[in-house]
């Protein structure tokens, strides 16, 4: 396993934290500046309180670098639930077709502008199926957002589908087996 801190020479450091449900990114964050004593302290992309897996924190000079992490692609394994039954032909060839540039407008409740945006989606690989349990793993550009994703699946098939559970398995070139648990 590799070293979960990473420090920098400019006297900052990366903190590859294994963020559990519950908590948001920034609670996450403030506990690591309450734990570290360090002031300066950001990370490189929001995950939802629901959502779970790797959060890139920054710690002093290094929060510079927030502007560039941020952009980089993540990977989830997300656990979609189809609110129909689907043929796995169906399925498998509908999930192929969303894999490249797709058009997405951030839901209701975000923050940011509800502007519509293109997001690339570089991976989407059907992983297991257990009846309209659909696990997947979507490696994708930042910005992406993976509730949508499944809802436009589920229109696309006719059947709907929503985000059962979502995991963020890798955050530009850190993955799962870097990071270190709160627990």
């Amino acid at each position: 396993m590799n070293q979960p801190v990473i420090t920098l020479r400019n006297g900052g450091g990366i903190i590859l934290i294994d963020k559990p449900r519950g908590p948001s990114s920034h609670q996450v964050a403030a506990w690591v500046r309450e734990m570290t004593g360090v002031a300066q302290v950001g990370h490189t992309g929001t995950l939802d309180p629901q959502v779970s897996g790797v959060l890139v924190v920054l710690l002093g000079k290094a929060v510079r670098l927030t502007s560039i992490l941020h952009l980089d692609e993540k990977e989830y394994i997300c656990l979609m639930r189809l609110q129909g039954d689907v043929s796995q032909q169906n399925l498998e060839e509908m999930i192929h077709q969303f894999t490249g540039k797709i058009y997405q407008r951030p839901p209701r409740r975000s923050a940011v502008k509800r502007a519509l945006r293109i997001r690339e989606i570089l991976e989407l690989e059907l992983l297991s199926r257990d009846d309209r349990f659909v696990l997947l793993r979507v490696r994708c550009d930042s910005g992406t957002y993976i509730r949508s994703l499944c809802h436009h699946i589920g229109l696309a098939l006719g059947v709907g589908a929503h985000m059962q559970e979502l995991r963020r398995s890798r955050s530009a070139q850190f993955s799962e087996d870097q990071i270190y648990s709160l627990h």
